[in-house]
């Protein structure tokens, strides 16, 4: 029972979101955008949603995979740690706060705005992979609620069995007449 309520709250939840694949979300289209984008030695998904209703735990895996390849995209090939916290004066990326360009209204180094885009990717992703591990203890709960029912049967079988009255052997006492 807690199991298929678990898949359906799940799905009824990823509805909510009213998330659809976008159409580069196939094996072939993203490949295509990773070489022209320059990325090398990424895991590219295998699955699709292109222009699919992401409402299942393994959609939403599926599509948070193509995300990670947008946000590399959208970063130059850059992970979050990879990425300088801080911007210069020209625009380049550093960690230092002494070369980082100062906001003229705060006196405080200018943020590297596009570390946000990693800042999002994750919340995301994390969201939609919960989905996939939710359906997925769901299913688990479904399978072991089974295996057990089996068990207990087989036991119970094995109990019926053991308790049947065994016959009298020859040279066992009797029971007295008229008990």
């Amino acid at each position: 029972g807690a199991g298929i309520w678990g898949i359906h709250y799940t799905r009824d939840q990823l509805e909510l979101e009213q998330i659809t694949g976008s159409p580069d979300m196939t094996p072939g289209a993203i490949e295509t955008e990773a070489q022209q984008a320059g990325l090398t030695n990424v895991d590219l998904p295998t699955c699709s949603v292109a222009g699919e209703k992401v409402d299942t735990g393994s959609e939403a895996k599926c599509f948070a995979s193509y995300m990670r390849i947008h946000t590399l995209e959208a970063t130059g090939g850059q992970t979050y740690a990879q990425m300088g916290q801080y911007l210069d004066a020209d625009g380049n990326q550093t960690s230092d706060p002494a070369k980082a360009a100062k906001d003229p209204k705060t006196g405080k180094p200018v943020p590297n705005q596009a570390r946000d885009i990693w800042v999002t990717y994750t919340a995301i992703s994390t969201a939609l992979n919960t989905s996939y591990f939710a359906e997925a203890v769901g299913v688990f709960g479904i399978i072991m609620g089974v295996a057990l029912l089996l068990v207990g049967i087989g036991f119970l079988v094995l109990v019926l069995g053991g308790i049947e009255r065994r016959p009298a052997t020859a040279g066992s006492p009797s029971p007295a007449p008229g008990a």
